[in-house]
């Protein structure tokens, strides 16, 4: 579960001051909300560690053989159109969007809300705040977007204009029309054998 600090009565939280509490601060996760709250979140535990380390090696083995835009990790801060600053265990963002960007624009946080988003749930994340997140997500932007939750061994599926979609124990997921010919395999992520 993640610590929400409201700190805009006293101050409001910069980009730069939010990369300088980041690296005074390696062992936490901390992210933005478009009203300038603080959000803690605690490192995660080794399953869910090499749960998302699966999901980002295939999303970025099919990248570097497509070629088609840019994958990061969750280490990776993106400042959505809202003023909130996200980090998804994995995105992706196209070529063209990639390039419009500035090299000043890509050393800092991606001022982009990324084309595709996985958020992969965790013993200490609330499911509610994890659909809000996707919900922020597809507000500001988001093509395609995958909650997985292990402990339920469901998908949810955000598209624009559509509602969520649920999956039960999928095997694997397909990249549509925004990831062509990305198909996630999820027996390592899920643990569905």
């Amino acid at each position: 579960m993640a610590l929400v600090l409201n700190l805009r009565p006293t101050i409001q939280v910069t980009d730069e001051q939010l990369e300088q509490i980041s690296r005074a601060n390696p062992n936490l996760k901390l992210e933005r909300s478009p009203e300038g709250e603080l959000i803690v979140m605690a490192l995660n535990g080794g399953e869910t560690g090499r749960r998302n380390s699966n999901l980002t090696g295939q999303l970025w083995f099919w990248n570097q053989q497509a070629e088609f835009g840019e994958s990061f990790d969750s280490s990776t801060g993106f400042r959505l159109p809202d003023g909130a600053i996200r980090s998804p265990d994995a995105a992706w963002i196209s070529n063209e969007r990639w390039q419009t960007l500035t090299p000043t624009q890509k050393q800092k946080y991606v001022p982009l809300c990324p084309d595709f988003v996985v958020e992969l749930r965790s013993s200490s994340d609330a499911l509610e705040e994890l659909q809000a997140k996707m919900q922020e997500y597809l507000d500001n932007g988001l093509r395609l977007g995958w909650l997985i939750d292990p402990e339920s061994q469901t998908v949810e599926i955000y598209r624009p204009s559509s509602p969520v979609e649920i999956l039960q124990k999928p095997e694997s997921l397909s990249g549509e029309d925004v990831l062509v010919g990305f198909s996630l395999k999820l027996k390592g992520i899920l643990g569905i054998s």
